[in-house]
């Protein structure tokens, strides 16, 4: 059984959903841990530098995520909530490798 600190993210076939609260125009690209929201859910906070214009601070939360979680960019896409705060990011990869990582940012 997950515990409540597992809520911030779900597996699927290829790997994991993530769910991010996105803060752009930052002094500083980082995470933050994990959040509850007002309504309970539970999301990753992160800030980055990038302006929220042309998917400029979408990329730089992608770059962010795949240096963080030590696995290829091209494995990481916005899956919903692209010019919203909140997003779910989808990150393609082995349970072994992802999901220690992903207890990690809690």
């Amino acid at each position: 059984m997950r515990n409540a600190l597992d809520c911030f993210y779900r597996p699927h076939g290829a790997g994991f959903d993530l769910f991010v609260r996105l803060t752009p125009k930052s002094a500083r690209d980082g995470l933050e841990g994990v959040e509850t929201a007002a309504d309970g859910r539970r999301h990753v906070k992160a800030r980055v530098r990038a302006v929220p214009e042309d998917g400029k601070a979408n990329k730089a939360l992608i770059k962010l995520l795949a240096k963080e979680l030590g696995v290829p960019a091209s494995r990481i896409a916005i899956v919903a909530g692209e010019t919203a705060r909140l997003k779910t990011v989808c990150i393609e990869g082995e349970a072994e490798q992802l999901e220690p990582a992903l207890r990690a940012l809690a």
